[in-house]
């Protein structure tokens, strides 16, 4: 039995990076991935689906040149470039990715399952190994949900609808969340037709009700129907057509019939691949390994990171897991509580947000003021024809410290990072609200928007 320092499985957004840190350390380390090196972010995920989204945009500012003063001619889209372009820069990255891997002091790699023959010992393809460290990255995957007649249709997920050849003629998506989303305003803007079914009130049920009404808004704007508080109770296959069942919470069914269909209403964590039980991890009701503050599980010297622990559903909050456990091992005290919740939804104009939502903020009782602004009223967005959307912050009354942001519109992914930041220096509005910032930009309002809060009521 060969053993090591430390073993490392999954090679995602924190393994590998931990990886590099342990050699560097001088530690024997085995890395093992049962997949793709990358993980879902650079296979399934951020790259592939950002890439689609950014072939998206081009096309559709190519179809407003009246409106900006040119001309195009008639706009075709070619689905097999839009395709093979996310394919040729998921490839190029996850082979720079594996190379590194390779390329590693102290580093083996295996290219083969890993799972607990105990707490100290894996089989990993035809080989066992040991350590007395072991690191969990193992990601997360799509749920499939029990509908009757699912898998009799050549359903999609986030991973397989990256294999498509052709495009869709009517592109039904089950789920309001970020993946559908995304995919339903990028696939429009490729000429799909579009229906989203979500059995909830709204789309985005994270979000604040104007939030998530005002992305409906824009994507319907350039075409995608929704179908909300509609259960899809049954699919079946008609001849070369996909048809989904729903039903209303008033019992009234109807049908709709497309040509693909995208299934993405929720994920669900790979720990069921590592037989855990041999090692006597804990998991939570919804089978996340369970950690604590510093990532260790319910054994001395098993860690768990990314999102197959629950704490962070997001690329970045996984790297930052990452970060947390280099940073202990060197006798650091950062945890994961000291993280603020932080994301995107890159429809386009973005989605950006951090801190608490309003209806968070309401339900704590905390004493606070909002402030907000439609982005009708910053000069960049006339300028730059995306006047959707608007800014909204929640401020702490007490302390002057922001609580909360939500930005939907131009440049909003990159905008709200001014404000994360002062809230991780823990430092008061006022500060940038008195700042001066480059005109004409998006930011350029936020001191202006600061200097008229409100009482939250």
């Amino acid at each position: 039995m060969k053993t090591y320092d430390a073993i490392i499985v999954g090679a995602g957004q924190a393994g590998p990076a931990l990886a590099h840190v342990l050699g560097d350390m001088g530690q024997k380390v085995a890395v093992a991935e049962e997949n793709l090196v990358g993980g879902s972010c650079v296979n399934y995920g951020c790259t592939p689906s950002k890439t689609l989204i950014g072939s998206a945009r081009a096309i559709y500012a190519a179809s407003r040149g009246d409106e900006f003063g040119f001309s195009t001619g008639k706009l075709t889209v070619n689905f097999d470039r839009v395709m093979q372009r996310q394919r040729d820069i998921v490839t190029a990255m996850r082979e720079r990715g594996e190379q590194k891997l390779y390329e590693m002091k102290g580093v083996t790699f295996y290219h083969a399952r890993a799972s607990f023959k105990s707490k100290t010992e894996m089989q990993v393809g035809d080989e066992v190994i040991s350590a007395k460290r072991i690191y969990l990255n193992v990601g997360a995957r799509a749920v499939i949900p029990d509908i009757p007649g699912l898998y009799s249709v050549p359903y999609l997920t986030n991973q397989t609808i990256l294999e498509l050849r052709e495009l869709p003629r009517h592109f039904i998506m089950l789920g309001g969340g970020y993946i559908s989303m995304e995919y339903a305003h990028a696939f429009r803007r490729f000429g799909s037709e579009v229906t989203v079914i979500e059995s909830g009130e709204q789309v985005l049920g994270r979000e604040d009700a104007d939030v998530a009404k005002c992305a409906q808004e824009i994507l319907e704007k350039e075409g995608v129907k929704f179908l909300l508080n509609h259960k899809a109770i049954q699919t079946e296959k008609r001849g070369n057509e996909i048809v989904v069942h729903v039903e209303t919470k008033g019992n009234r069914r109807s049908e709709v019939v497309g040509s693909h269909l995208l299934v993405a209403v929720g994920r669900t964590p790979n720990s069921d691949t590592l037989n855990v039980e041999n090692a006597g991890i804990k998991l939570d009701e919804k089978n996340h390994i369970k950690v604590d503050n510093h990532l260790k599980t319910s054994v001395d010297g098993i860690y768990a990171l990314g999102e197959v622990n629950g704490r962070g559903a997001f690329t970045h909050t996984t790297y930052n897991d990452f970060e947390i456990m280099a940073d202990n091992l060197k006798g650091g005290k950062r945890k994961v509580s000291d993280r603020i919740l932080t994301y995107g939804v890159f429809i386009d104009p973005s989605i950006a947000h951090v801190g608490m939502t309003e209806n968070e903020v309401r339900e704590s009782k905390i004493k606070a003021l909002i402030g907000t602004m439609q982005m009708s009223k910053v000069n960049r967005a006339t300028e730059f024809g995306q006047e959707e959307g608007f800014m909204k912050v929640l401020v702490d009354a007490k302390t002057e410290r922001f609580l909360g942001a939500t930005l939907i519109g131009l440049n909003s992914d990159e905008v709200i990072h001014s404000i994360t930041d002062l809230m991780y220096a823990k430092k008061p509005y006022t500060v940038m609200q008195n700042a001066v910032h480059i005109r004409p930009t998006v930011s350029e309002l936020l001191p202006t928007l600061l200097a008229d809060l409100k009482p939250l009521k």
